[in-house]
């Protein structure tokens, strides 16, 4: 503090009260600093788990299943050869399931498969069991152009509703939606609505992803909680 300050109270009073205020900014912006830095931990924390957990989120809640690298964050179930080719999911050979190792009650799931003419596949959900996963304890959307008997081909969910529309999959890249919430369950196919029905059998479960016959491949794999 100069001679001036020390002469003139009011002066040294206002210096005081300056230097007082300019603290008190510093204080502010240091708190500030601290809560982002901690935010931006928290966030890089979630980030990493999602990471060693073989799923990541995306915009409007949903959270992409598979990271088009590999088979993290899926439990395999059966003797399938599934494998990654092209940043697909891919099998070939035996029978068998990619599980999801987590629990969905309402939910809105999408995908893309690509199936050979004479595939069996399918979407399994709300499976009760998910290591012995059949049409008896989980809703069976089915992915099979040829099956034997028709009712309930492509676009169904077996033995609960037939498809609304026949559609041929094989041999391109198709999409495939389905959403249940409460009882409500609604698949559409290639943006084509192929299901809307009430049904109370099954309340809760995994997702899994069958491979019974021919090749099939899933890619964009993701669901989102309603």
């Amino acid at each position: 503090m100069n001679a001036a300050l020390a002469y003139n109270p009011r002066r040294r009073a206002a210096y005081i009260g300056e230097r007082a205020y300019i603290g008190e900014r510093g204080f502010h912006r240091r708190e500030g600093l601290m809560k982002r830095m901690v935010l931006c931990l928290a966030v890089y924390a979630l980030l990493v788990a999602m990471s060693a957990s073989g799923i990541s989120a995306q915009g409007a809640g949903w959270t992409t299943l598979f990271d088009g690298a590999s088979l993290k964050g899926w439990n395999v179930v059966g003797d399938a050869n599934w494998e990654v080719a092209e940043k697909a999911l891919q099998a070939n050979k035996g029978t068998g399931f990619l599980v999801t190792p987590m629990t969905y009650t309402d939910f809105q799931f999408t995908a893309d498969f690509w199936v050979t003419d004479d595939a069996n596949s399918g979407v399994f959900i709300r499976c009760e069991d998910p290591k012995t996963i059949n049409a008896m304890n989980a809703y069976e959307v089915n992915i099979y152009d040829k099956r034997p008997d028709q009712s309930y081909r492509t676009g169904a969910i077996v033995d609960v509703a037939k498809p609304a529309s026949v559609i041929m999959t094989g041999g391109k890249w198709n999409s495939i939606d389905i959403t249940a919430k409460g009882s409500k369950l609604t698949v559409l196919m290639n943006g084509m609505k192929m299901v809307d029905v009430d049904d109370k059998k099954h309340a809760k479960g995994p997702i899994a992803l069958q491979y019974g016959a021919g090749t099939v491949k899933f890619r964009n794999v993701r669901v989102r909680s309603l």
